[in-house]
C-alpha cells in the first residue's frame, strides 16, 4: 500500500484548501445568518443566496464533480485519491455542497452512473452533475427496523406499463429542499420471493409525482438542517413508468449494496476533517484560557486529550484510507469488511474528539458560537446513516469467524 499523493492529487488538495480558506469558511456565518433570516420570516427551506454564490465559483476554479470513481464524468479519482480532499470539504458543515459533493446526491449520481439506463442518466444525472437539481433516497422506513433492509414493506406492483407505489418513508435526506426533484425508492416488487434477497427494487420518482407527499420535516437534536433537511414522506397510489425501474426488478438490494459502500467511506473520510477542526478548537482554546493560575494547555488532563485525539484521528484516517486502496483494488464487495470497520470507528472517533473539545470550551462549547454542538449532533447521526454499528460489527464479525470454519 502506497498512499503517496499523486502530483494531480497534491494538486487538488493545495486548491481545494485555498478555496476553503478563502471562501467556505468566511461563509459559514453568513449562511447561518440568512437561514436564521429564512426562518423568522416563516421559510427556512429554500437555497442560500451565499451558497449558490459559493457553488458557481467552484465551478468556475474546476473544482467541481471530484468524487465518481472509475467514471469519465467525475474527477477521474480514485476512493483513495479522494480521501483526503473530502476530509478537507468535511471540515466545514458547509463544506461538501460548494463542490457538489454532498449526500445522498454523490450516491445517488453514483447510482445513476452504474445502475442507470442511457435515459435515465440524461434525464436525472446530467443536470445533477451540473448542480441544476438535487435528491433524495427513500429507503428507511417509520414503522419496521429498516437496518435490516429486507423487512421494508412499501410496495411497487407492477400495473401493465406502470409501477403504483405505496408506502411511508423517513429521513429521506433532501426532500424537503425546492431544488429536490427526483428520489430513489426502494419498495418491494416480489415480496412473496423465496430469496429475500430478490424481493426489493429500486425505482425513480419524481418529487412532483401525484401521490407523493412530504409530511413533515424531522429535526437532529433540534436542528432542522434546512435548506436541505429530511423529512418524512408517503407515497400514496405513485404512478411512475416502469422504465423508471434501476437495473431490474428484483436488484434494490443488490444496488443498495453497491451505493451505500461509496457512502459509507464518503461519512468516514468527512469525519476525519470534522475531527481535525475539533482538535485544532481544542488546542488554541486550551491554549487562550486559564483556570486555576494556569492555561488550560498546561494542565494534564488537557494534554493527555489532545494526545489521544492526535492518536485517534490518525488510527481512523489510516483505516480509512486502508478502505479506500481496498475497494480500488477489489471492489466495494470485496472491501465490504474494511468499510464496516471504518464505518463504526470513525463515527466513534470524531465524536469522542468533538466532545473533548467541547469540554475544552466550556458552556461556550455546547452555545451556537463555536459549531461543536452541530458537529456533534451531525456526527452522532453517522452511527445510523448507512446501517447502524450493531449492523456492521456483526459483519465484520461474521467475516473474521468465517476465517476458523
Amino acid at each position: 500500500m502506497d498512499f503517496d499523493l499523486s502530483p494531480k492529487v497534491r494538486d487538488l488538495q493545495q486548491r481545494l484548501t485555498a478555496f476553503m480558506e478563502a471562501h467556505v469558511y468566511p461563509a459559514e456565518a453568513r449562511f447561518e445568518a440568512e437561514m436564521t433570516a429564512f426562518r423568522a420570516a416563516g421559510n427556512a427551506w429554500q437555497p442560500a443566496p451565499v451558497m449558490e454564490a459559493l457553488k458557481a465559483q467552484a465551478q468556475v476554479e474546476g473544482l467541481w464533480n471530484l468524487f465518481l470513481p472509475e467514471s469519465p464524468l467525475g474527477a477521474g479519482l480514485t476512493n483513495a485519491e479522494y480521501a483526503p480532499l473530502a476530509e478537507i470539504m468535511g471540515r466545514s458543515p458547509i463544506g461538501s455542497e460548494p463542490f457538489n459533493c454532498s449526500a445522498p446526491d454523490t450516491g445517488n449520481m453514483e447510482t445513476l452512473v452504474r445502475y442507470g439506463s442511457p435515459e435515465q442518466q440524461a434525464q436525472w444525472l446530467q443536470p445533477l452533475l451540473a448542480g441544476e437539481i438535487r435528491s433524495g433516497f427513500a429507503m428507511t422506513e417509520p414503522d419496521v427496523a429498516s437496518s435490516d433492509a429486507t423487512n421494508i414493506e412499501a410496495r411497487i406492483t407492477r400495473d401493465g406499463d406502470d409501477y403504483v407505489i405505496n408506502g411511508r418513508k423517513w429521513w429521506t435526506s433532501g426532500a424537503n429542499d425546492p431544488r429536490c426533484k427526483i428520489l430513489i425508492f426502494m419498495g418491494k416488487t416480489a415480496p412473496d420471493h423465496i430469496n429475500r434477497h430478490q424481493q426489493q427494487s429500486m425505482v425513480l420518482v419524481p418529487m412532483d409525482t401525484p401521490g407523493v407527499k412530504v409530511l413533515r420535516h424531522l429535526s437532529v437534536f433540534g436542528y432542522d438542517d434546512a435548506p436541505h433537511g429530511h423529512a418524512e414522506v408517503d407515497f400514496v397510489n405513485v404512478r411512475v413508468p416502469v422504465s423508471n425501474v434501476l437495473l431490474g426488478e428484483g436488484r434494490g438490494f443488490e444496488i443498495a449494496q453497491g451505493r451505500l459502500g461509496p457512502g459509507r467511506i464518503h461519512h468516514c473520510m468527512r469525519a476525519i476533517g470534522r475531527a481535525e477542526r475539533a482538535l485544532e478548537d481544542m488546542c488554541r482554546r486550551s491554549l487562550s484560557r486559564t483556570t486555576f493560575g494556569r492555561k488550560l494547555s498546561d494542565q494534564g488532563v488537557t494534554r493527555e486529550r489532545i494526545a489521544q485525539s492526535r492518536i485517534l484521528i490518525d488510527q481512523a484516517r489510516l483505516l480509512v484510507l486502508h478502505a479506500a486502496w481496498k475497494m480500488d483494488k477489489v471492489g466495494n464487495k470485496g472491501a465490504r469488511q474494511e468499510i464496516a470497520m471504518i464505518k463504526v470507528a470513525a463515527p466513534a472517533m470524531a465524536l469522542q474528539v468533538i466532545d473533548w473539545s467541547m469540554q475544552v470550551h466550556g458552556g461556550a462549547g455546547v452555545s451556537q458560537d463555536f459549531g461543536l454542538a452541530r458537529s456533534y449532533a451531525s456526527t452522532r447521526t453517522l452511527r445510523y446513516a448507512d446501517g447502524p454499528d450493531e449492523v456492521h460489527r456483526n459483519a465484520i464479525a461474521k467475516v473474521e469467524l468465517a476465517r476458523y470454519l
